[in-house]
């Protein structure tokens, strides 16, 4: 029988905290079940085992980051701030949470695919009142996640020697790429 007050959600907080504390990697069954002071079968009643605790962690990973750059949209930015907006909500969410930002980016079947779709569609949705649609749009998110990607992982991995810092040269990149999409916006009008 489930303890009382241990649910799924309950699991997942603890899982996710454990996560950013000793990297994606470092949650087990045996250490979630330390951390929750239970058995780990008991764990079983909320998770189908390790690779589904996984699963189910990006998941709600993705849905925190969504929650999250939903409020950063929310939060009275003008229509030219909001895309650098939810830049600074991804950047923040990568920063405080590290393990389960490492889980959401690792492809772990077409649940944490669909619970991604949100994201993409506010990146679209911006990018319209940009003037860019269709396939442009498209390109222009997959471009624009790669380089917040690469930038949070060579960050993360300390790649970056040079004495600059490395949030200035991400700010410089994204400038020149939302320069390049403004220009191909006019270009296509």
């Amino acid at each position: 029988m489930p303890r009382a007050g241990l649910d799924e959600n309950f699991v997942l907080q603890a899982a996710a905290e454990l996560a950013d504390t000793l990297g994606a990697d470092g949650v087990t069954l045996a250490v979630l079940a330390k951390r929750l002071n239970i058995r780990p079968p008991s764990l079983y009643n909320h998770i189908q085992g390790l690779p589904d605790l996984r699963r189910k962690l990006a998941v709600y990973g993705v849905d925190l980051l969504y929650r999250e750059m939903k409020q950063a949209l929310e939060s009275g930015v003008s229509k030219p701030e909001k895309l650098q907006a939810l830049v600074e909500a991804y950047l923040s969410f990568a920063e405080r949470h590290p393990g389960l930002y490492e889980l959401t980016q690792r492809s772990l079947g077409p649940e944490v695919r669909s619970a991604g779709e949100p994201i993409v569609q506010l990146m679209l949705e911006q990018l319209k009142q940009m003037g860019i649609y269709g396939r442009s749009a498209i390109h222009a998110v997959r471009g624009l996640r790669s380089i917040l990607h690469g930038f949070v992982s060579l960050s993360k991995e300390e790649g970056f020697g040079l004495p600059y810092a490395w949030k200035e040269s991400l700010d410089y990149t994204l400038r020149a790429f939302l320069k390049g999409l403004k220009t191909m916006a006019e270009g296509n009008k």
